[in-house]
């Protein structure tokens, strides 16, 4: 899994990384509100650890950004505001679970597991939109200037990866794990022909949308 670890105390955010990492664990660490929102627009996390009380924008604004752009990243948020009234904040403004400071690492390592057992939340199903083409998750269909057509399974959850990361260069292993799972055996040509596949849907619609390779990295969508 890979983390993000939102903290501001510089000790604690130095020791839970390194107690993560020797979990096996790949972990992003962060010292501010802003720099956490930058982190998210810039990668994609499995697990978001977040503190309540942060500079520059606080936990829960943190929180209701992400809820609001439609980021439903699992959030665990870590505070030392223990009140009911403060728990009942945190989960109402979206976060998966909540951990009283000063806690034991075997506890939040027990919660990181157990979220990342879970079935991956459905996102919101809304239709998605970029450039000049849209795509509706549920019936799965790809909609351009000239044309409509259907995506398999496969198609549509790398098309629906593309369309929440406009403008990011995806790397072939985030793509394998978004697409095929985090146990995946599946060989990088596997993508490369699904990639293939969803540039002749694109063409097949009339876009101008493209999937760019970004050399050494993967793919990006561009609007050309």
């Amino acid at each position: 899994m890979k983390l993000l670890l939102v903290e501001d105390d510089k000790e604690l955010n130095r020791t839970l990384t390194y107690q993560l990492e020797k979990e096996g664990f790949a972990v992003d660490s962060c010292l501010d509100g802003e720099e956490a929102c930058y982190y998210m627009e810039e990668g994609l996390y499995d697990l978001i650890l977040l503190d309540r009380m942060l500079p520059k924008l606080d936990g829960i604004g943190v929180l209701t950004e992400m809820r609001k752009k439609g980021d439903m990243t699992p959030v665990i948020m870590l505070t030392a505001l223990g009140a009911l009234t403060d728990k009942i904040t945190g989960l109402d403004c979206g976060a998966d679970d909540y951990l009283v400071k000063p806690f034991d690492f075997e506890e939040l390592a027990a919660r990181i597991r157990s979220i990342g057992r879970r079935p991956r939340r459905m996102e919101a199903t809304e239709k998605l939109t970029f450039a000049d083409i849209s795509y509706e998750p549920v019936e799965a269909r790809l909609t351009g200037p000239e044309d409509t057509c259907s995506l398999s399974r496969r198609e549509g959850a790398l098309m629906e990866t593309f369309l929440r990361n406009i403008g990011q260069s995806l790397s072939r292993p985030i793509l394998l794990y978004r697409v095929w799972g985090p146990d995946t055996d599946v060989e990088e040509g596997n993508l490369d022909n699904y990639i293939y596949f969803l540039r002749r849907r694109l063409k097949a619609v009339g876009s101008r949308v493209q999937l760019k390779t970004v050399r050494g990295i993967g793919y990006r969508m561009e609007d050309c």
